[in-house]
């Protein structure tokens, strides 16, 4: 094999593995300790640990990880014969999306827009 064929077969192996992390993999890639983490959302360091040890979470739970690590959470959904769509309003705990409807009513009486241009915004559906 070529070193030029070797080269880009490293390369592309490196990108393939990037690409697929484990949460503990993840915060250490961006040099978080689980204590940080654990602090920003209000829980000890052996929450973390057992979050990460989990192979089944709650959607809200990796949402709130994610967050607290300075990401953000999108959920895409793929078929074969059609665009990939990423869904929405999922994976909020109850008191987030209590804040975010909130946070939406006060934006629309801001815009004038009406409740039901709220429902559509937020779910994407009348």
């Amino acid at each position: 094999m070529s070193p030029e064929r070797r080269r880009k077969i490293e390369t592309r192996a490196a990108q393939i593995l990037a690409e697929e992390m484990t949460l503990r993999d993840l915060r250490a890639a961006l040099a978080k300790t689980q204590t940080s983490i654990g602090n920003k959302l209000g829980i000890g360091q052996e929450g973390i640990s057992r979050i990460e040890r989990r192979s089944d979470l709650l959607l809200s739970t990796l949402r709130g990880y994610v967050e607290a690590m300075g990401g953000n959470l999108s959920l895409i959904v793929e078929f074969a014969d059609r665009e990939p769509v990423v869904l929405s309003g999922i994976g909020f705990s109850l008191e987030k999306e209590s804040r975010a409807t909130g946070h939406r009513r006060k934006l629309l009486k801001l815009s004038g827009k009406s409740r039901s241009a709220e429902h559509v915004g937020a779910h994407g559906r009348t």
